[in-house]
């Protein structure tokens, strides 16, 4: 390593545990670079009141990456050095959460080849316990091993004996935790041979003897391994003192902010002054987050070659910002502490490191102080303890430009992007946000409890309810892909719960494809149509339609939008049904961040009539949401086919609402919409070019496995022709001049009648009936559905509204294209109808979605 990157900078003259040590008679002493790696803190905690915060570990106090890397590398080198090359090739480290799990991944690179587990505090559905232990001194104090591999923690060697166990912490002062740990795991897998590593070891003089009473004991060498070592000095009465420090500090400071606005402890919502915009990293398929199931030498060989495209992916959402903090989450430490390196290493931006963490600690503005801000919100990966405050220090007032938030898909739920969450705080303190999500790392459910050779372990401990258990995703599925690498939209706007198959052909001809449909042959997800590419004329139609109803469909969106939030809760997931109904969804999550400055999450899902709604999507929400909070949304009713499929689809998932929130509903088919008009929403007017250059969804048994998602296409080569952009903006410019519209609709809707009447499906009927076409699915009702049958499908006839003005206007024109006749009719519910050529009598497709043989 670089001399740059073992060597932590000191920019402070005065000594950050200078105030603590004045006030307290704490004496630290020890080596001549200690004071540098360490400084003071006062916490709540009733076992222990001082906190030696670390300049090198980057969890409290921000860090280049470089500084904090090599740190753990030069001791991992170091343990290579005493064990010598045979032993450390076989060596397995294990690091402590929270505050050392990106040490113990460091201090594993050091070493070369070893492979790496941490402890955790997060219980996962499916995984066996491995072992748990107890740490004494800590906030939280309970630690299990979740290993995926359960002969990792014996790590046997060619001749069948356990290899060396490198234990990782950060600083080595009681001895407990790591005695802990080491008693627990040689009853389960003897060993000859221990390492202790930690950045400091200040063990007093009563506890240095341990590791040898241990070593006597069970027959083992035990070494210990660290780059600082000292002692802390504590009067008679600390503890005491301490908590009457902490308390006195708190109330100087509430009574301080109680005349600017409501404690800190409260969590008062914040206007972010920054928006967060979502980077699709492009993490690599297979690697785990980090080492909590296991990081081997494998997965280390796919990461390296990874991170400087994950960094330069970052550096271009930066921009000029000069200097970037990258914040982990709690025990994902490794993870951003490697892409701080990669960036730092990129850029020439001054990058800097630290994580959030759960243990509260006492902020003093004071350069004396280690500790001198800190930001409050709420847990956000669904606790299984249950839900409480969690901490970042030392980012407010440290003149960030930008901040990289990184955490696991686990930790991206509404409570992260919430008003209170830790994306606003950051915002209100930096010019920039950005949110890099990594994947999630869940290993298949093992067969046997527990490893062959171990004892059965004690069960874990509940400590409350929650939704944690339910939340870990399938080993199998993949994080959403998001634009710019798949479709046009930005990457905060959808996140497409599906497969790519941009470079499968499934394109067919319009007649071939419906003769395939009706003579039962293919089902209708199993191809694409030719992408309609509309004339000069159409286009400007399309301007003309968008320009002439921007404000009625704002109106619209923020009366759906607003509903929703009075009747589904303050922060619900909304679940587009790809992909007419992703434009709306894109539209009502622009709505509440403009009127609430609600960061709502959003996703686009699959589902095809007669197969349903993917169920792998909903395995996947349901590992990352409460599904309670699922909202789904689509564009507008026709006659309810998908309404009612979706109903269908859901029967088998629980916690899921199968109501529908749409834009328009003509039909009558669902009780939350934005209006049951039957207008042009211009959005219906083109296929791809106003839904973020994706395909409609494919669902083909030879592309999508039992494992996979169903798939999609990204039409890059049409981005000339793509409006979505446009669309979004046109109508969200007119969000403000109809507030007051919407909020006396809503008002009025929140206590009205809206229960279905369905009285579309009963036009559908009598019209398929009296056009001899007996066949419901060949009857297409409203504009949208009618504009999709002649861009999609063999129209015969359109029915017409008598009277229908502007908003039919495409569709003669497109009728015109085609030489559809269109047939202007009285008491139709619609303002127009598409009826679907019968060309197969016999053929007709059904509910299926496939021929019908017989009538």
């Amino acid at each position: 390593m670089s001399e740059r990157a073992t060597r932590e900078e000191t920019v402070d003259v005065v000594w950050s545990g200078s105030w603590v040590a004045e006030r307290l008679g704490v004496e630290l002493t020890g080596d001549g670079e200690l004071r540098d790696m360490l400084g003071l803190a006062l916490r709540r905690n009733p076992k222990r009141a001082h906190l030696l915060v670390s300049n090198v570990l980057g969890k409290h106090v921000p860090q280049r990456p470089s500084v904090v890397y090599g740190a753990g590398f030069e001791l991992g080198e170091r343990v290579r050095a005493l064990l010598g090359d045979s032993e450390a090739a076989r060596a397995v480290v294990l690091g402590y959460a929270e505050t050392a799990t990106g040490l113990g991944h460091a201090v594993a690179d050091g070493l070369g080849s070893a492979p790496y587990l941490h402890s955790t505090r997060r219980p996962v559905a499916g995984v066996a316990r491995a072992g748990g232990f107890e740490e004494s001194h800590s906030h939280a104090t309970s630690h299990l091993l979740l290993p995926e591999d359960g002969a990792l923690l014996a790590g046997p060697g060619s001749d069948g004996a356990p290899a060396p166990l490198v234990l990782v912490d950060d600083e080595f002062s009681t001895g407990n935790t790591v005695l802990n740990t080491m008693r627990m795991l040689h009853e389960l897998y003897p060993r000859e041979r221990y390492v202790v590593v930690a950045l400091v070891d200040m063990r007093s003089e009563r506890d240095r003897g341990r590791l040898d009473e241990f070593a006597a004991e069970t027959g083992a060498r035990v070494d210990l391994v660290a780059r600082g070592a000292g002692t802390v000095g504590l009067p008679d009465g600390v503890l005491e003192r301490g908590r009457a420090l902490v308390a006195a500090q708190e109330a100087e400071q509430e009574a301080r902010e109680s005349g600017r606005a409501a404690p800190e402890s409260g969590r008062p919502p914040v206007e972010p002054a920054t928006v967060c915009t979502r980077i699709p990293l492009g993490w690599p398929a297979g690697v785990p987050d980090g080492g909590r199931h296991g990081f081997t030498p494998a997965h280390r060989a796919l990461l390296e070659p990874a991170l400087p495209g994950m960094a330069a992916r970052i550096a271009d959402a930066l921009g000029d910002a000069r200097r970037v903090l990258v914040l982990g989450f709690e025990e994902l430490m490794y993870a951003p502490l490697r892409l701080g390196t990669a960036l730092e290493a990129l850029t020439d931006a001054d990058v800097r490191y630290s994580t959030t963490t759960r243990s509260p600690v006492l902020a003093v503005d004071d350069p004396g102080y280690a500790i001198r801000s800190r930001l409050v919100f709420p847990a956000h990966d669904n606790p299984a303890d249950g839900p409480g405050d969690r901490y970042a220090y030392n980012v407010a007032g440290a003149g960030f430009d930008a901040v990289v938030a990184v955490v696991d898909s686990t930790a991206d739920t509404p409570e992260l992007h919430a008003p209170d969450g830790l994306l606003a705080r950051l915002g209100a303190h930096t010019g920039r946000v950005l949110l890099a999500v990594v994947p999630s790392y869940t290993p298949a459910p093992a067969p046997d409890a527990e490893p062959a050779s171990a004892p059965a372990a004690e069960p874990v401990p509940s400590h409350g309810s929650s939704h944690a258990s339910d939340r870990q995703e399938p080993r199998m599925l993949p994080e959403p892909l998001r634009g710019p690498d798949f479709s046009s939209y930005a990457a905060d706007d959808v996140g497409w719960l599906l497969q790519d198959l941009s470079d499968t052909e499934l394109e067919a001809p319009t007649e071939e494809r419906e003769e395939a449909i009706q003579s039962g042959g293919a089902h209708y997800a199993e191809s694409l149509p030719v992408e309609y590419q509309p004339s000069a004329e159409y286009q400007a139609l399309f301007q003309a339609a968008l320009d002439t109803s921007a404000a009625r469909i704002a109106r619209a969106v923020g009366t759906v939008t607003e509903t929703v939030l009075a009747e589904r809760g303050p922060r619900p997931v909304l679940v587009s049904l790809a992909r007419a109904g992703t434009p709306v969804g894109v539209l009502m999550r622009r709505w509440a961040q403009h009127r609430h400055g609600l960061d709502l999450p959003h996703y686009a899902v699959s589902i095809v009539r007669g197969r349903g709604i993917d169920a792998n999507a909903l395995r996947w929400l349901a590992a990352h949401h409460d599904p309670a909070d699922i909202v789904f949304v689509d564009g507008w009713t026709g006659k309810g086919a998908i309404t009612r499929e979706l109903a269908v689809a859901l029967a088998g998932f629980e916690g899921f609402n199968p109501e529908i929130a749409v834009l328009a509903d003509p039909g009558g088919c669902v009780r939350t919409y934005g209006t049951r008009e039957d207008f042009l929403i211009p959005s219906a007017c083109l296929n791809s070019t106003v839904s973020g250059l994706i395909s409609r969804t494919v669902l083909r048994a030879d592309l999508v496995g039992p494992e996979d998602f169903h798939g999609a296409k990204f039409y890059r080569e049409l981005a000339g022709a793509d409006v979505s952009g446009h669309f979004l903006d046109t109508v969200a410019a007119r969000f403000d001049e109809v507030v007051d519209g919407v909020d006396a609709e809503v008002k009025e809707l929140l206590t009205a009648d809206r229960a279905p009447t369905w009285e579309g499906w009963a036009a559908v009927e009598r019209i398929s009936e009296e056009y001899g076409i007996h066949d419901v699915n060949l009857v297409k009702p409203g504009v949208g559905e009618t504009t999709r049958v002649l861009l999609r499908r063999v129209p015969w006839k359109i029915l017409a509204q008598r009277g229908a003005g502007a908003d039919l206007e495409h569709i003669r024109l497109l009728a015109a294209q085609r030489g559809v006749p269109v047939e202007e009719v009285d008491e139709l519910p619609y303002t127009c109808v598409g009826l679907i050529h019968p060309q197969f009598t016999r053929g007709a497709t059904g509910a299926d979605g496939k021929a019908v043989t017989e009538k």
